[in-house]
């Protein structure tokens, strides 16, 4: 009866202290490292959020971008912030990507963080240069499996998503695919547009866009899970190829050891924040959509990634610049 009676009052006083965490959190600002350069897609989504989600959290919310070594110096100094709440890391899928391809990052992006939200994510598109003989996805997948010296793709550089991506989608599909690698977006884009390539797989850009709207460019389909508003329209990938689904993912995460109640506090306010039409229409000229999940959701999609990028590394022996 004693150790029952001790094992309640330590479950209590457990329970105390972690209602204690987040009814006194946030005690000072808060800091959201960004691991890409100041007017990125990253940066800019934090600054459509940051106000929205200080007025709600009652301390300042300051944005702190430490770019380079693929995201990595941000993801080391996040990673070894004080576990209190008040230093977060709002990277994409590269926080994952990074560490299988060079197990010199310094973090473990399983081990070494507590996923707090997924916030936004930009699907990916399938283009083709307008010579090419397909008017919609199956026929494009027919046309290119019969072409005798398979066909070419850009990418914005060896390892980036898009390489990534369009190597799952080849390996799926049975396709014969030439990686050529560029540097940036843009470079891709008019790689596709003159004919240097004959496909892309990419996040869509108002150049790229553009480009379709000027019939130089074919867009056959869109990577998310569901037909995106992003691309109205546009039939889904999957809906050819089941199960191909590449978008790019944005999203919170804190320093392993964060008290739940402090994540699940930081999510509640993430949640009414991107809940507004006003923030979502500003959001979808970037190619973005809000994707609010729970702390659960996101790490099980950083798992089943950590696993599905680890195959494609792998099977292709991908190597990073």
């Amino acid at each position: 009866m004693k150790a029952i009676k001790i094992f309640a009052a330590a479950a209590a006083l457990s329970a105390g202290v972690a209602a204690f965490a987040q009814d006194a959190y946030p005690t000072r600002p808060i800091t959201i490292v960004v691991p890409y350069p100041a007017g990125g897609t990253s940066d800019n989504q934090v600054r459509m959020f940051q106000d929205g989600l200080a007025k709600l959290l009652g301390q300042p919310v300051i944005v702190d971008n430490k770019p380079g070594a693929s995201g990595a110096i941000a993801a080391q100094f996040v990673a070894r912030a004080q576990a209190d709440g008040h230093t977060l890391l709002y990277p994409n899928n590269g926080v994952i990507i990074a560490p299988l391809l060079n197990d010199k990052t310094g973090y473990d992006a399983l081990k070494d963080f507590k996923p707090v939200a997924q916030v936004t994510s930009v699907p990916m598109v399938l283009v083709t240069n307008k010579a090419v003989p397909a008017t919609n996805l199956a026929d494009f997948l027919k046309y290119a499996k019969q072409a005798p010296m398979g066909l070419q793709y850009a990418s914005a550089g060896t390892a980036s998503y898009g390489h990534l991506a369009t190597a799952r989608l080849g390996a799926m599909t049975g396709l014969k695919l030439d990686h050529i690698p560029y540097r940036g977006e843009a470079a891709t884009t008019m790689a596709a547009r003159t004919g240097e390539v004959q496909m892309l797989l990419t996040t869509p850009s108002s150049v790229m866009l553009g480009q379709v709207q000027q019939g130089n460019l074919k867009m056959l389909g869109v990577a998310s899970a569901e037909p995106s508003p992003v691309v109205p329209g546009v039939p889904t990938i999957n809906s050819v190829v089941p199960d191909f689904v590449a978008e790019v993912w944005f999203g919170l995460l804190a320093p392993a050891g964060t008290p739940d109640a402090v994540i699940n506090k930081i999510n509640a306010a993430m949640r009414q924040v991107m809940s507004s039409e006003e923030l979502a229409k500003r959001l979808l000229p970037t190619g973005a959509v809000p994707r609010m999940s729970s702390p659960a959701e996101l790490a099980s999609v950083m798992q089943r990634e950590h696993a599905s990028w680890r195959e494609v590394i792998t099977k292709h022996n991908i190597k990073a610049d």
